[in-house]
């Protein structure tokens, strides 16, 4: 019989094939999904970036509602679906936060894209008063003169802080 296991002499080739391959935003088209789909998953191996790729891109992929608890501090603090270990520990012992294995992180945890997150899940003109605020920023820590740090200063007491109800 064909279905027999071990049985690998198949002489055909596979009866039904996929004419498109799959869209997992092809009806659903929510924010939610569009938000899915952007995740970086970072603090993981390549291994388990792989699965949680494949499960984004198979609408398997479904967000956590309430923190887990962190295998490591024993806190309710894993905010990532699939992961069994907090960001802070992750990053503190160089662990995957998904598997828990030692093994070389892809895309290591930034500190700061949770801040980046924050404001660009807001409208898009937060977005680019934080990327101004990140040049600036970058530019106080590469300027060593005095001058420029003065001009910088000029420039910071500039700035507008005040924040605008929609």
């Amino acid at each position: 019989m064909s279905s027999e296991r071990g049985n690998v002499s198949r002489t055909r080739p596979q009866r039904y094939q996929n004419t498109r391959a799959f869209r997992n935003d092809k009806y659903d088209t929510s924010a939610r999904r569009k938000k899915i789909n952007a995740k970086l998953h970072d603090g993981v191996c390549q291994h388990c970036k792989g699965i949680l790729e494949w499960r984004v891109k198979f609408n398997k992929y479904k967000p956590l509602t309430k923190p887990k608890k962190c295998v490591k501090c024993l806190q309710k603090t894993v905010k990532d679906p699939y992961h069994s270990i907090c960001r802070p520990c992750a990053g503190k012992l160089e662990i995957c936060a998904k598997c828990g294995k030692k093994e070389e992180i892809v895309i290591p945890i930034d500190k700061g894209q949770d801040r980046a997150e924050i404001v660009t899940a807001k409208n898009g003109q937060e977005s680019r008063e934080l990327e101004d605020e990140l040049d600036f920023d970058a530019n106080l820590s590469s300027k060593d003169s005095d001058e420029d740090t003065h001009v910088l200063e000029e420039r910071f007491k500039s700035m507008n802080f005040e924040r605008t109800e929609i």
